[in-house]
């Protein structure tokens, strides 16, 4: 009788895996369940709901509540893949000693878990979050996460909002001119084009950002030079990662997004990120051991610089464990969310950033995923 495998997919920063059609892991996870089927292995895949603003430890628990839901019924191998802050999740799920939740005990499912999978995830943190710790910048999180939903709802935005919305941007480094009436319209259009029962499960989870956003300031590089301190690798574990890295905003990308205004309008918020990302302080670059650098180097031809990032966060934040793919993409890229509207189901592309990543790359990547989760396992 073959085992079987758990297999769960915990999202990043306000994901939005609750929000009925709204899927944040719905491509990778199709393809994953897929590829797992045509291998003849014995899989369940689970995508994770966690509180999307939520500290870490509360993620966690949340990552732990799902686990033991599911997997209680038999001892099969246990996998963690986490997207961006997901993979915070996934580290603190097995680290040794952990204590996540009152309700449940976590260490009969910590030791079952075989691989952790990280992938475009902030191991020494992000700048942007330093960002979104201000008051414009908790709005605009608001209304970013916003935007998210609603073009992968509708697949794009209407033209008025982003008009609106590109000269906020225009302004928002000196915040001149920024006014809460304007974004209570945007709010206000955008929800206004769901059904009433979607803007419910929206508004709430939006209300849940602005309620609880004690994840941001534990993303700063600050925060997870803490969290790195107390959070430990587990012997026996195998810890690997996906690197993204986009280009940086220029008249190439301006060029590769295509003349539509609302391509075009959407880079603009994609440059402003990205911008915010490229603010790494040298001191908390992480040091990587040889065979990292070499995959970094050999997948892009070179050592990322310490301002190369994914619009969200730094390459070279992003690397832990083995390095299981190193590719050109933005933040979004990596679980889907890319341009290619011919695909069934369609793809769709909020995040902007002329990458030219696509379903190839994308198949490959989730590929390579798949083969770490069955590499033969070391003794314990």
């Amino acid at each position: 009788m073959s085992v079987k495998h758990h297999v769960y997919l915990v999202p990043g920063f306000f994901g939005f895996t609750n929000l009925g059609e709204l899927l944040y892991f719905g491509h990778a996870y199709e393809f994953l369940k897929q590829d797992l089927a045509r291998r003849g292995i014995d899989a369940e895949v689970v995508t994770v709901v966690s509180h999307p603003t939520a500290s870490i430890r509360q993620r966690t628990a949340d990552l732990l509540k799902a686990v033991s839901e599911t997997a209680s019924g038999d001892d099969g191998p246990i996998h963690l893949v986490g997207h961006s802050t997901g993979g915070l999740d996934a580290r603190l799920f097995v680290s040794p000693g952990a204590q996540v939740s009152e309700a449940l005990e976590l260490e009969p499912f910590a030791r079952r878990v075989r691989t952790v999978v990280t992938v475009s995830a902030p191991h020494a943190g992000t700048p942007l979050a330093t960002f979104f710790l201000g008051l414009f910048g908790q709005q605009l999180l608001k209304l970013l996460s916003l935007f998210t939903m609603y073009v992968l709802r509708f697949g794009r935005l209407p033209l008025s909002v982003v008009f609106r919305f590109g000269h906020l941007m225009a302004r928002a480094d000196d915040q001149l001119g920024w006014k809460a009436t304007l974004l209570d319209q945007l709010f206000d259009q955008l929800l206004g084009d769901f059904s009433s029962e979607r803007r419910d499960a929206v508004t709430k989870f939006l209300w849940d950002v602005g309620r609880d956003t004690s994840l941001i300031p534990q993303l700063t590089p600050e925060g997870i030079d803490l969290f790195n301190g107390g959070t430990h690798d587990r012997p026996g574990v195998r810890y690997g990662s996906v690197v993204t890295q986009a280009r940086p905003p220029s008249l190439r990308t301006r060029l590769a997004a295509g003349l539509d205004p609302y391509a075009q309008l959407t880079h603009t918020i994609y440059a402003f990120v990205y911008g915010q990302t490229q603010r790494m302080p040298l001191t908390q670059l992480p040091l990587h051991t040889p065979a990292q650098t070499a995959a970094l180097v050999q997948a892009y031809g070179a050592m990322p610089g310490p301002t190369a990032c994914d619009g969200i966060v730094p390459t070279r934040s992003q690397v832990y464990g083995r390095v299981l793919a190193a590719v050109r993409a933005d933040h979004l890229d990596a679980i889907g969310h890319f341009d290619q509207p011919a695909h069934q189901p369609p793809h769709v592309d909020w995040l902007i950033s002329g990458s030219g990543f696509r379903r190839p790359q994308f198949e490959a990547m989730w590929k390579t995923i798949g083969d770490f989760l069955l590499e033969e396992e070391p003794p314990r």
